[in-house]
This record gives C-alpha cells, sequence and structure tokens, in this order.
C-alpha cells in the first residue's frame, strides 16, 4: 500500500489503472440500437484497452464490469451480460496468456450460475503464473462488501487469538481487502460523465486521482486512455502536504 508520507514512492506515470467502463446502453440508445450491442461493442473496447495498457507497461488494471447493483437491471439485460461474460472467458483466455497476463475475478461469485463460476476459476487457475499485467476483473462487486468483508476476516482473527483488537491497523485492514498485492489505484477512470464512484473500491480510492471522461465506454480508445495518463502525469499529489513540503518550490497550499 502506497504511503502517502513518503513522496519518493509516488509514480510518475500510473502503475495500478482502475475504470468504470459506463455508457454502452447510451451509446446504442443514440444510434437506435439494443442494448444489447452497446454491451458487445463496449467488450471489444476492454478488449482493446487491457492490450494497450499492458503495451505501456502499466503493473496493473482492475475493471468494474458488473457491480452488485447491477442486478436491478432489465432481467433480459442481466442474463446477456453474464452470456457475454461466458463468452470472453472461452475466447479470450489464450490471448492472456499470449501476453502474460494474470487475471482475477474479485466480488461475490456464490450468485453466479455454477458454470459461470467453473470457467472464472480455470480461467484464474490458467493465467496464475503470468508476471506480467495483474488483470482484475471486478464482477458482483461492491466496495461496500468488500470493506464489510475484511472486516470479518479481522474479527475471525480476533476471534480465534491470531490477533487482539489493537493489530488491527490500516495496514492489516489493506491487506484484507481486494487486490492487495496491485497497490491502490493511482488513477480511476470514468467514461460516460457521470462524476461518482459507484461503490467501487471505496477503500482503495483513498489517494487515488480521479479522470472523468465524457466519452461514452464504447468510443474509448487508446488516446483517451493516453489522454487520462497524461492528466495523472501533470499533477501535484500532494496527500495534505503543502508544494513547497513535496519539492515543487511552490509555498502555497
Amino acid at each position: 500500500m502506497l504511503n502517502p508520507s513518503d513522496n519518493t514512492s509516488l509514480p510518475v506515470t500510473p502503475l495500478h489503472i482502475a475504470i468504470i467502463m459506463d455508457g454502452n446502453g447510451r451509446w446504442a440508445n443514440k444510434r437506435g440500437l439494443p442494448r444489447a450491442a452497446g454491451h458487445q461493442a463496449g467488450f471489444k473496447v476492454a478488449r482493446s484497452i487491457v492490450e494497450a495498457v499492458g503495451k505501456r507497461q502499466h503493473k496493473a488494471l482492475t475493471l468494474f464490469a458488473f457491480s452488485s447493483e447491477n442486478w436491478r437491471r432489465p432481467p433480459t439485460e442481466v442474463r446477456l451480460l453474464l452470456e457475454l461474460f461466458m463468452s470472453a472467458l472461452h475466447s479470450e483466455v489464450d490471448k492472456l496468456m499470449d501476453n502474460n497476463v494474470h487475471m482475477r475475478f474479485i466480488g461475490e461469485r456464490s450468485a453466479f450460475p455454477d458454470k459461470l463460476r467453473e470457467q472464472m476459476n480455470l480461467a484464474e487457475q490458467k493465467t496464475a503464473a503470468n508476471d506480467g499485467l495483474k488483470l482484475a476483473i471486478a464482477v458482483n462487486y461492491g466496495g461496500r462488501w468488500d470493506i464489510v468483508n475484511a472486516a470479518k476476516k479481522l474479527a475471525s482473527s480476533v476471534q480465534a487469538g491470531e490477533m487482539t483488537v489493537d493489530d488491527i491497523t490500516e495496514e492489516t485492514f489493506a491487506q484484507r481487502v481486494c487486490l492487495p498485492d496491485c497497490g491502490d489505484p493511482d488513477i480511476l477512470i470514468r467514461t460516460g460523465g457521470d462524476q461518482r464512484i459507484s461503490n467501487y473500491l471505496l477503500w482503495q480510492l483513498a489517494y487515488t486521482e480521479l479522470f472523468i471522461d465524457e466519452v461514452l465506454w464504447p468510443d474509448f480508445s487508446e488516446i483517451e486512455l493516453d489522454r487520462a495518463i497524461d492528466s495523472f502525469a501533470s499533477r501535484e499529489r500532494r496527500f495534505g502536504r503543502t508544494g513547497a513540503q513535496i519539492g515543487n518550490g511552490k509555498s502555497d497550499a
């Protein structure tokens, strides 16, 4: 986990990129197409962005594919999303292997059909030894679920006598939320223009830079990705300190 008191550890380019891929339905509606067409177009973009992030040698990429709130959508759309997810697992794992990508899934899997859970497990097992880009797909994921789940793990450890209440710190908590080995995201990119984080990585985003893009996800491209990365590089990450304290020569706050 990044230590905000140590500015020497701050990357000049994001090591961990998180993305909320929003706007598939609106993209389809604007074109008079069914929402399914937007999700299919969005999947193709996700594939290209995974490749682009890997080529740029960032360390980790986390994509918000299906939130715990998305079950509220029309049943036909939910079914289509799960079918698209299943199809993607069949078609993409070999490509991930070719590109040395380590894929995993974060979220509560119990609500998914058995076959889908099996495919998720197989994909994780097959790519587990890859040491390139760490790709996390958030499915049936919610930031509050993640925090509650971490709290339960800590409570179980205390109950079992493995640790005391005083052993619970930010560091021990951070080791029990999702993706402790990836470090917190350096930048969160949200497409579609909405200015909220939608219950995504609530613990992990504490000091993350935000980049809100008006572009709908199916229109997102490497050009937009580079805009976000350039924006990150131009920012001053102070973590509560002044500019002078982090060595930029400015005395203002």
